[in-house]
């Protein structure tokens, strides 16, 4: 099936307004990972035109890059309070290290026991926090001049980009993995610089990090906007320390601003009904099939909930 194409597929390849460019923290990406990068390979990834004009494409992977990225920590989970604020510019080879860095500045460590056996949990899973955001950087529409926004709450995280999804897809076909991309050339470098797979697999990779671990993230789609909320792994839960139970989730942190996971939603309609099958989990969590199976088999093998049934009626109830 052929999607159309829309209006800024070609904004890649449009020659850029600023012919002054240099290309210092693009090199060094080349450099690091010992790929060949010269004039010669200029027109090879489209960065300059057959009369060797730079493209926007070369503009995007330049020193003197217009777009950037808006990075805010916030004391809670209402946009009242910051802790801390940066925007960050440049190359988008630069932006991707120096926003990760930062990022990973604040996705803390937390400490739980058993026995003598320490067991360290980040915030944040990194793969999720890696895909998220080379996802912001790849898949963004730079028609539009606005940043992209990243905001780090007590309980979660957020990387909102320009650019909602392309001419005929649906979400549910992002969250099945197929992906139309809309910038390829730039996806194409990232892909030879080894920063990224196969198309399609980002979000796959973000949702597979979370497994087991009781909260899920969400993605929420607007015309001209993508946003992808990563919860915090780490906020709200107990964490053992010895025999001492003690919560890592900041005391001013209120419930209401705390994203259901998917095990407190299926809770919520056990609360309502006394039972539910793996097809209602599926539809109520828009996730496929063996997603839904894998959060099921977690809460029976937690002890949240019981399995009854067959194989054909198999059906599941609140401990």
């Amino acid at each position: 099936m052929k999607f159309k194409e829309s209006e800024s597929d070609s904004f890649e390849e449009m020659r850029s307004l600023n012919q002054a460019l240099s290309f210092d923290a693009l090199k060094q990406e080349f450099k690091t990972r010992k790929i060949p990068f010269a004039q010669a390979q200029m027109q090879t990834l489209h960065m300059q035109s057959a009369d060797k004009l730079y493209t926007n494409l070369a503009l995007l992977l330049s020193d003197q890059c217009p777009y950037s990225i808006k990075v805010a920590v916030f004391e809670s989970g209402t946009e009242t309070v910051f802790k801390d604020r940066r925007e960050f510019s440049g190359s988008l080879m630069q932006q991707l290290h120096d926003v990760y860095d930062y990022i990973d500045l604040h996705n803390q460590v937390h400490a739980s026991f058993d026995k003598l056996l320490r067991i360290d949990n980040r915030d944040y899973p990194e793969v999720a926090v890696r895909e998220a955001l080379l996802n912001s950087l790849v898949h963004r529409d730079y028609s539009f001049h606005a940043a992209t926004l990243i905001s780090i709450y007590p309980d979660h995280m957020e990387f909102v980009t320009l650019g909602g999804l392309p001419t005929g897809l649906e979400l549910a076909d992002i969250k099945l993995g197929i992906s139309v991309c809309r910038n390829p050339h730039l996806a194409n470098i990232f892909y030879r610089l080894q920063l990224i797979e196969a198309y399609g697999t980002g979000i796959k990779k973000i949702m597979d990090s979370y497994f087991g671990k009781g909260k899920q993230p969400s993605i929420i789609c607007s015309n001209n906007a993508f946003k992808i909320v990563l919860p915090n792994t780490n906020a709200g839960q107990m964490v053992r320390e010895d025999h001492v139970f003690y919560s890592v989730a900041p005391s001013s942190v209120a419930r209401s601003s705390t994203l259901p996971s998917a095990e407190e939603q299926i809770m919520q309609v056990l609360s309502r009904q006394k039972e539910i099958t793996r097809k209602e989990v599926q539809e109520l969590l828009e996730v496929s099939q063996s997603t839904a199976g894998r959060i099921l088999k977690t809460m029976v093998d937690r002890g949240q909930i019981i399995k009854l049934g067959g194989s054909l009626t198999t059906r599941y109830r609140a401990v």
